[in-house]
This record gives C-alpha cells, structure tokens and sequence, in this order.
C-alpha cells in the first residue's frame, strides 16, 4: 500500500503570457456532473479583466502585423500541443460534461482538428471577403479585411472545450486578440489551453483566458472602452441584453448569442464578425500621349 500524497494541480489563469492567481486572492469550488470536487478555480475580479486587456492591446500590433501564413503555422503548432496531452483533456472535458470517455475523446479530437481547421483558414479568408472592384473611372478599388482589435469572447457554458475553441480560434485566426471568460461551471479545460498557449508560438497577451463569474467579469469587459467587439456566446438573453446596451457605449461590434451545434463545418462567420474590410483607391495612371491606362 503506497503512502504517498497525491499531488494536486493549481489552476491558474492566463494573462499576459503568464500564470497569476486573481489578484483577489477569491477562488471557487469546481465539481463535475455527479457534484463531486474536481479543483479550485481562480475567481477572477475586474480588476484582472482589466488587466487582460491591458495585455491584450500590447499583444494586437505585433499580432495582427505578422503574416496570415505565420498565424496559420502558430495555430497548427497549438493543435499538435493539444495533440500531445490529449488525455488531460480528455480527462477534464469527460468530468465536465459527465461524459464517457469515448465520447469526451470524440469532443477532443473534434477539437484539435478545429484549430487545424482554421490554421488553414488564416492566409485564405483575405481572398474570400476581399478583392478588387469594379469602379467607373480610372481607378484600382481594392478591398481588404483588417481585424477589429480586442475581442471579449464569452466561451460556450455547456461546452466546456469544443465551444471554447470554437469561438476562440477564429478571433485570433484573423488578428484580433482575446480575452477570454471560460465556461463558469466548468473553466478546466480553458485554463488547460492556456498551459498549451503558453507552450506553443503564441505569443503572451494574444489569448487571455480568466474564470470566475460570467457576469461579474462580462460587465466591465462590454463597458470598456478599449474593447473593440464582443462574442456574447456564453451568455443568456437577459445577460446579452445588458451587455448589448453597456457595448454601445463605443460601438462595439457585438455577436449576439445563438444556438449553434459545434459538431457541425462551423463556416466563416466567426472570423468574419471581428474583422473590418478597408477600401483602397489609386488612380491607375496614364501612359503614353494615347492616353491608354494601366
């Protein structure tokens, strides 16, 4: 009979590129389906909010310069991470959601290929919502996708890891960068990715992953002024409401809650909800005393 202690894992939260505890010092009792205890989350205060946007606007210009191609290759370097410690979340996604494992690995390997999926997305959605344009007169009217910024993003609450990938990779997939408030009932696996973030190219400040009260944190997150737009997924209609009417405040560009089945080609619309199209005209020029133009 073995008398060793088992060693418990501390979750932290992720801000920055690093791992702090809320600087409140709160945190709360997570358990799985059956109410049992699984482990103490960090309960995040506004203050952290406030703090992983700071974080994220210093991540955004390096962020969005880089290249498509680059985005594409960090994002696939995230999904061989996952790839790698597959059981961890097998582990966690299954205790969340009171899964088998058989079905908790289906969800993880659902998952890991959704991050593939739009790694290669990255170098492609410019070709597909951009473009040039007719225009009457001797001009070049060209049109381009730019991310919005910094995106608040209120991961899925039932679907504790495909939901949250699935609203996460497509808002840093196109150039924005995140703050993220994880599933209340079951923030593990979110905390988890921030271990595989930080392991991988990601660089610090471009996904920001807290825990805690939903609303608590969602509130200071829509009233904010250096937040660009909001993912409301995560939250129910009374709570969408009002952080609706608090995001208005600096037109925020706001994606209301829907049902969504995250099993299911997600498409285009989450990348395209955080992106804005800029419109270039140049004048094409003349050549010769004919006049002919280029």
């Amino acid at each position: 009979m073995s008398d060793r202690l088992s060693v418990f894992k501390t979750y932290k939260l992720y801000v920055g590129g690093k791992f702090p505890r809320s600087e409140s010092g709160r945190v709360y009792e997570v358990t799985d389906s059956k109410n049992n205890w699984l482990a103490n989350a960090p309960k995040s205060s506004r203050k952290d909010a406030r703090e992983a946007v700071v974080a994220a606007r210093k991540a955004f210009g390096g962020w969005s310069g880089a290249t498509a191609y680059n985005r594409g290759q960090v994002l696939y370097r995230v999904a061989e991470m996952l790839e790698g410690r597959k059981e961890q979340f097998v582990r966690e996604v299954a205790e969340a959601e009171g899964l088998s494992k058989a079905k908790a690995a289906a969800i993880v390997d659902a998952a890991i290929d959704r991050w593939v999926w739009y790694a290669g997305w990255t170098d492609k959605i410019a070709q597909v919502v951009g473009g040039a344009n007719p225009v009457a007169g001797p001009y070049f009217n060209l049109s381009s996708p730019e991310p919005t910024g910094v995106v608040a993003v209120l991961a899925p609450q039932d679907s504790s890891f495909l939901g949250l990938v699935s609203v996460v990779a497509p808002v840093i997939a196109t150039g924005n960068t995140a703050v993220v408030i994880a599933s209340e009932k079951a923030p593990l696996p979110a905390l988890s990715l921030g271990e595989v973030l930080a392991t991988s190219d990601v660089p610090g400040g471009v996904v920001n992953i807290l825990s805690g009260g939903t609303a608590e944190l969602a509130a200071p997150l829509a009233a904010h002024q250096d937040v660009n737009a909001i993912d409301l997924a995560g939250a129910d209609a009374e709570l969408a409401k009002e952080l609706e009417i608090a995001a208005a405040d600096n037109l925020k560009r706001v994606l209301r809650p829907q049902p969504v089945d995250h099993t299911a080609t997600p498409g285009i619309d989450r990348m395209t909800a955080f992106l804005e199209t800029k419109t270039v005209w140049h004048p094409t020029g003349a050549l010769g005393a004919s006049g002919s133009s280029y």
